[in-house]
């Protein structure tokens, strides 16, 4: 386990730029515990500095996991979301979408938000910036990009898409080997 590049760490706080913006300092920055990022196997881990410090007793072969596994380098060095992130952009998100529970089961089985599921936005979201879905009782269920700004998605047809897939929490159990 070792700490993140200067061009992977670029790339990890672009992307969660993306979903919580000006908040990313509270992440790194937190008054009760800091926390850090590093790297294994081409994944990413938010971990707790204390904890780490206390895993430097265990070699990086037998070290599997440390921390909230939140993302994954690719073979082309892009830097990708996993589910393991939705905690921690649950808590900062800036621009939030709620589902209606007819359409919650349709974006859990990896299907994009259409305007007909939409319950909630969050006013002024733009257009393709990232948003943590919740159901109407505000569970986060998942994350992805919006496709058309608010004002957009009032005036669109009900089977536009207001929002793309990237992660669910049904990834748990379509994709529990890759996890």
């Amino acid at each position: 386990m070792r700490p993140l590049s200067e061009e992977e760490t670029k790339q990890v706080f672009e992307k969660l730029y993306k979903f919580i913006g000006k908040n990313i300092k509270n992440l790194v920055d937190r008054p009760d515990d800091p926390h850090c990022f590093r790297l294994q196997k081409n994944r990413v881990f938010y971990v707790r500095e204390s904890l780490m410090k206390k895993a430097t007793n265990v070699s990086r072969e037998k070290l599997s996991s440390l921390g909230t596994c939140i993302g994954k380098l690719t073979h082309t060095g892009k830097f990708r979301l996993t589910i393991g992130a939705l905690d921690m952009l649950a808590q900062h998100a800036k621009y939030k979408i709620w589902v209606k529970p007819s359409s919650e089961m349709q974006f859990l089985y990896g299907n994009n938000v259409l305007k007909s599921g939409l319950g909630r936005i969050t006013e002024n979201t733009p257009a393709y910036t990232g948003v943590v879905i919740y159901s109407m009782s505000d569970i986060p269920l998942g994350f992805g990009v919006t496709a058309k700004s608010t004002n957009e998605c009032r005036a669109m047809d009900p089977s536009g898409i207001v929002s793309f897939h990237q992660a669910d929490v049904g990834e748990y159990l379509r994709a529990e080997d890759e996890l």
